[in-house]
């Protein structure tokens, strides 16, 4: 067998034909490894004297844009959190506006402790991934439902501790769990009536379309975001692309002649 054979099998599973569908970049790429990884086998068993798959890639799969709500869905979320006014329901509405105002992935949040919060500069000391830190502003109502929470919720759920220095505490003063933090989100979504999917990189991915949207340098979100190279960020630049491509296509009398 030939390289140029392996190369046809791929593009045949790229393009299909009347008898089979064609695959997506991912799915044929799968396939294509799977034939790497035989011809391997075969060359080191002595099967085979060369590998005619060698130089042959997978296709690189087409980057998911990442799914933001819209601002309506968001401020309803973030109210609905708040709805039964007691310690939990400040915690709550505090942790969320907290995500969106920072970016702040869910770990980030739950990883907190109160001493990492600063309300009278507006900004919160986040440790990422590699334990790397970065200081990230918040809005002021980000950190009006912050105090709120500091007043008058935490120290209720504190009580019942012994003196954790997390700042989103559970209903016995331990440290709020990711998995705790995840379920109040849906719940909120669920009692706002938002039917998207919801999850707390959700608002991390709204965060940064909609500080993208509004003019934000894709370098700055690149630092807010905490991301080692801008070329993770940029994903976010398409969105706003698609956005416009979008109103454009509406919008111009003659984007469909």
């Amino acid at each position: 067998m030939e390289e140029n054979v392996v190369s046809e099998f791929l593009v045949h599973l790229r393009e299909g034909n009347a008898d089979h569908p064609p695959l997506s970049a991912a799915s044929a790429g799968r396939a294509v490894v799977a034939v790497r990884g035989f011809h391997k086998f075969a060359v080191r068993d002595g099967l085979a004297q060369a590998d005619p798959a060698a130089a042959v890639r997978p296709p690189t799969p087409a980057k998911r844009l990442p799914k933001a709500l819209p601002l309506a869905d968001i401020e309803r979320i973030l109210d609905a959190a708040s709805a039964p006014g007691t310690a939990l329901a400040l915690r709550d509405r505090a942790m969320l506006e907290l995500l969106y105002a920072s970016g702040a992935r869910i770990s980030e949040a739950v990883g907190l402790d109160v001493d990492d919060l600063d309300l009278d500069t507006a900004a919160v000391l986040l440790r990422g991934k590699g334990s790397k830190e970065r200081v990230v502003p918040f809005g002021s109502l980000a950190g009006e439902a912050l105090g709120a929470y500091l007043v008058r919720g935490r120290p209720a759920l504190s009580a019942s501790g012994a003196g954790n220095p997390a700042l989103f505490l559970n209903a016995r003063g331990g440290r709020l769990s990711r998995q705790s933090a995840w379920t109040v989100l849906v719940r909120a979504a669920d009692r706002a009536g938002v039917t998207a999917e919801v999850s707390p990189h959700t608002l991390r991915h709204s965060f940064a379309t909609h500080l993208i949207d509004g003019g934000a340098d894709v370098r700055v979100v690149q630092e807010l975001l905490g991301h080692a190279s801008v070329t993770t960020t940029q994903v976010y630049t398409l969105v706003t692309v698609d956005s416009l491509r979008e109103v454009y296509a509406t919008a111009h009398p003659r984007a469909l002649g």
